[in-house]
């Protein structure tokens, strides 16, 4: 390992018990810092209810620590809007933000929408699907942008069971991510969980990012941010244990590609590969080939976008 990320990892990875709940607080109350939490979810009616009451109890009715919690409704047809009202979050969806420009389906997509309708100078994004939630997932990582000047992105970091099995979660970060970090970003090996969903960032950063709409967003959004700030604005928390629904193998074969999409178009920015993955599914004559296309769309740096600009002088 990189000598410099050796160092990182003594001076960047923390536990989240590292920053007790009273001394974060205290930190926001010295800063005078706004946080927004999102969500985006899409059919998530099971969970989401039980991750916006939980930080709503916890981080803004016992400790004023969140000041809004924003659930991003990217097209369910399920009761993921109801639910997420009734516990409450503000619910706002997809297509109602910045209908200008046509929404396209994507977790990235929506993230970045989600800029426009927050206004945390701290934002921070929390998967829907997420089983047994913790409020630490959200102090955990927020905690060092309140208490540490020089980070600008802290990434949650956990064990990921599958199956029963510590550890095995993750599967496309061990066979695709992490491989090419190590290649190609060797700055960012120390990261344990690159491609987690749980993240904080300030807004300063993230309005200067451009935003893969599907789901390379959080790989793309990590090499953007170190060749932006530098390693030593990057950090990590350690939040104990994530455990969530899990894809297919199918479904993971797509988002991998996605990520190696996104991880192409920054190296190589004018040699395009072919931006499709065929599968093969077992049908009544055999195996039946299936094409999807990866994600290839980015969204620019909010900045660039005349409605936020306007928003930011008013």
């Amino acid at each position: 390992m990189l000598e410099e990320v050796e160092r990182w990892l003594t001076t960047r990875s923390w536990s989240v018990a590292d920053r007790p709940l009273p001394r974060v607080l205290a930190a926001k109350q010295r800063t005078g810092q706004t946080i927004s939490v999102v969500l985006p979810a899409l059919n998530e009616e099971e969970t989401v209810g039980d991750i916006v009451a939980a930080i709503r109890r916890d981080l803004v009715e016992r400790v004023p620590l969140v000041d809004e919690v924003v659930v991003v409704d990217s097209g369910s047809t399920d009761r993921t809007s109801e639910v997420a009202a009734r516990a409450g979050a503000r619910v706002v969806h997809r297509d109602e933000i910045l209908p200008r420009i046509p929404a396209v389906p994507g977790k990235g997509e929506v993230l970045w929408r989600s800029l426009l309708v927050t206004g945390g100078d701290i934002v921070c994004f929390i998967d829907a699907d997420l089983r047994e939630f913790s409020s630490d997932f959200v102090s955990g990582i927020v905690g060092p942008l309140l208490t540490e000047p020089g980070v600008d992105l802290v990434k949650a970091m956990y064990d990921r069971p599958l199956a029963g099995s510590a550890g095995q979660g993750g599967r496309v970060t061990e066979l695709m991510a992490r491989p090419l970090l190590n290649m190609h970003w060797p700055q960012l090996a120390g990261f344990v969980q690159p491609l987690g969903g749980e993240y904080a960032a300030r807004r300063s950063l993230l309005e200067q990012l451009p935003f893969p709409v599907g789901y390379g967003v959080e790989l793309g959004m990590l090499v953007d941010a170190l060749h932006l700030v530098g390693l030593d604005a990057l950090a990590q928390v350690d939040v104990g244990v994530r455990r969530h629904r899990h894809q297919d193998g199918q479904a993971l074969g797509r988002m991998a590609a996605a990520i190696y999409r996104t991880a192409q178009l920054r190296l190589a920015r004018g040699h395009l590969i072919r931006p499709a993955l065929t599968q093969f599914e077992r049908g009544e004559d055999g195996f039946e080939p299936r094409t999807y296309s990866v994600d290839t769309e980015e969204r620019p740096p909010m900045l660039e976008i005349a409605e936020y600009a306007e928003r930011k002088v008013a």
